[in-house]
């Protein structure tokens, strides 16, 4: 796997390699979105936890030990390490956007203080650690992320967390909008199914984004 070369969609097939990245600690954010407590609880239907569980598997065996390495990584080298969950603040959600007040699988009432709404313990915030919380998909939009990242210098961020096809996706083309060079850490990312996630990971590659492994991003980082 290369990252200059992988990923690509339609609209890119052809595109000449991107150029090299370099990423400056002091300049450099790693976001990691909605790793939640609500997202790992397996559902009481059997047919639906069987239904779930290649997401879980993933999530236990790939997506969380590989962000919390990442994090690690991120805070022994000077990269600010950032959190977003969604959580609602009224205790009715009154406060939600719309997209989370419809029904099915993205309806989401959380109140910002229940259990379910925490970031998972093993991806925390540690210290000062930034968190937002968002009623919105993109983690720019709901919240005051964006002047925080530009109060504190950053123009790179790194992305993690879930869902791919969602959040994620979501929060990738706002920063893309607002001009932030934007990593996505495929191997710290799901969706509810791989073909979900590595079909969105195309999607968002070299137009918002540079889709790349938790092993290469690390290669980025500029000297200190």
């Amino acid at each position: 796997m290369n990252w200059k070369t992988d990923w690509r969609s339609f609209y890119y097939e052809a595109a000449d390699a991107p150029d090299d990245i370099t990423l400056i600690p002091s300049k450099t954010a790693l976001l990691v979105i909605d790793i939640q407590n609500t997202y790992l609880e397996v559902p009481d239907d059997p047919a639906e936890a069987a239904r779930w569980q290649p997401f879980f598997d993933r999530m236990h065996g790939t997506v969380i030990p590989n962000t919390a390495a990442l994090q690690s990584w991120a805070r022994d080298n000077g990269v600010e390490v950032i959190h977003a969950r969604i959580a609602c603040l009224k205790e009715d959600g009154r406060d939600r956007s719309l997209s989370q007040k419809k029904p099915g699988f993205n309806y989401l009432l959380l109140p910002k203080d229940r259990a379910d709404s925490q970031i998972v313990d093993a991806v925390g915030p540690k210290g000062d650690e930034i968190v937002v919380t968002k009623t919105t998909d993109s983690a720019l939009t709901g919240t005051n992320l964006r002047m925080v990242l530009h109060n504190m210098g950053i123009t790179d961020v790194i992305v993690a967390g879930i869902f791919t096809d969602q959040c994620i996706s979501s929060s990738v083309r706002s920063l893309a909008d607002e001009s932030f060079g934007v990593v996505v850490v495929e191997d710290c990312c799901a969706a509810a199914t791989q073909e979900l996630h590595e079909h969105e990971l195309r999607v968002i590659n070299m137009i918002y984004c540079h889709v790349v492994s938790s092993a290469e991003v690390r290669g980025f980082l500029a000297a200190g």
